[in-house]
């Protein structure tokens, strides 16, 4: 299929009519975008109704299958990035997705109406979030010659991503353990579409939005990759911002929805989630499916490492400070870091 597109991209008349091309190829990327969206969508509806089917609590399913199906973009995009020898798309996904999930997403959900905060489960699950953003800085650094990360880069080593990967189980397991002992479950209302429907046509489902997943993704590495070229723009800045934004959508959505239904508490927690999942689940998967690993291009120094964790300290600081709720204030505070780490990140 991506064979397919390249031929259709390299076909095009660039050159002739340019203003065309570049119409054709921005087209084909937000459709892609799109596509893999409401696909998550759907995979997060099917999977809850599958998952409560099956006997387990709604807080047990808000606890892991909601942010495992709004991250499943994340992680077909990064994969199939490292598979074909881009780490800088892989990588840059899952940083900027980190990046757009903490300051647009939840800076969002902040001015649609003050998110409640349950001061325990946001300590105790946003310490985990940082930490997991300043792990990658660590793994990634080339420790042998630390002074060349800003000229050579790093690297991630698939071991590293098997070891991403471990932790992923234990953070699930330990996630699952935290969430029955709470006394109040999670309000998934919002994400049981086909409660009524047969099991036949929920597994149809989930199936055909696991194979939109997969395609849209195959599809959209080509398109961001002669995008990056033509702009001359190194494909991590693209994939950092575009490419992120995009597969971001599926926690917007979720975020934004729950904040207007009086669920903050659960766009909240999808959010820290998502940010977990992205540097133990995107970036684990990515690492470990090749064998030579991610290496880490000198941007990721320069620019998206600090611009990550500039966005997740003001989070964590801004929580510190904040009393039983997340204020629009606090809202706006967010969505001007991530604007900010933006500019800063293309000038």
């Amino acid at each position: 299929m991506e064979e397919i597109i390249k031929g259709f991209i390299g076909n095009l008349p660039w050159e002739t009519t340019p203003a065309l091309a570049w119409t054709v190829l921005l087209g084909m990327i937000a459709v892609n975008l799109a596509v893999l969206a409401k696909a998550a969508d759907w995979l997060v509806e099917e999977a809850v109704v599958l998952s409560e089917r099956s006997g387990l609590s709604k807080v047990v399913i808000g606890a892991t299958v909601v942010s495992l199906g709004t991250t499943m973009p994340e992680v077909a995009v990064s994969v199939f990035a490292a598979r074909k020898g881009i780490p800088e798309l892989a990588l840059g996904n899952a940083v900027g997705s980190v990046i757009c999930d903490t300051g647009l997403i939840l800076g969002i959900a902040c001015l649609i109406a003050p998110l409640p905060l349950h001061k325990k489960i946001v300590n105790r699950q946003g310490w985990v979030q940082l930490g997991s953003g300043i792990l990658l800085v660590v793994v990634s650094w080339p420790w042998n010659s630390p002074g060349t990360a800003f000229t050579d880069g790093g690297h991630i080593a698939q071991i590293t991503g098997f070891a991403f990967l471990a932790i992923l189980a234990w953070y699930i397991w330990q996630s699952v353990r935290w969430a029955r002992e709470e006394k109040n479950g999670t309000s998934l209302e919002d994400f049981e579409g086909d409660a009524k429907a047969s099991t036949a046509w929920v597994l149809t489902k989930l199936a055909f939005a696991v194979f939109l997943v997969v395609a849209s993704s195959h599809l959209l590495i080509p398109c961001v990759q002669e995008a990056a070229t033509r702009m001359n723009i190194p494909a991590a800045l693209i994939s950092a911002t575009l490419v992120a934004f995009g597969t971001s959508l599926p926690e917007l959505v979720t975020c934004v929805t729950a904040a207007r239904h009086g669920h903050g508490d659960l766009a909240v927690g999808n959010v820290i989630g998502a940010d977990i999942l992205n540097v133990l689940f995107v970036t684990g998967a990515a690492a470990a499916v090749t064998p030579r690993g991610l290496e880490v291009s000198p941007q990721f120094f320069h620019v998206l490492f600090p611009a990550m964790l500039t966005v997740l300290i003001v989070f964590r600081v801004g929580i510190l400070f904040s009393g039983s709720h997340m204020k629009r204030g606090f809202g706006l505070v967010l969505l001007g870091a991530y604007l900010l780490v933006n500019a800063v990140i293309f000038l």
